[in-house]
């Protein structure tokens, strides 16, 4: 497995882009079964292209790095939404 000093240095070289738009992204933790947690943040954070930029682009960028990453997840879109129902 990667260590984190290794995906932040991937982040970075996807941080402009993101900033770019007013967003970023986060690391949280690099799980043992491969799978690295994210938070997307600023204008990412609830983007409808959110998903498609971890998935086509955070993710991929890291896969291609790092064979042993199996997944890239959100933590963010695992809190539920209440809208105060």
């Amino acid at each position: 497995m990667p260590t984190r000093e290794e995906i932040e240095a991937v982040l970075d070289e996807i941080r402009p882009a993101l900033r770019f738009d007013g967003g970023d992204v986060e690391l949280v933790d690099v799980l043992e079964d491969g799978t690295v947690l994210v938070r997307m943040i600023g204008a990412c954070a609830g983007c409808g292209m959110s998903v498609l930029t971890l998935k086509a682009g955070i993710e991929r960028a890291l896969k291609s790095r790092f064979p042993d990453i199996k997944e890239v997840k959100d933590v963010n879109l695992d809190i539920p939404t209440t809208f105060g129902f």
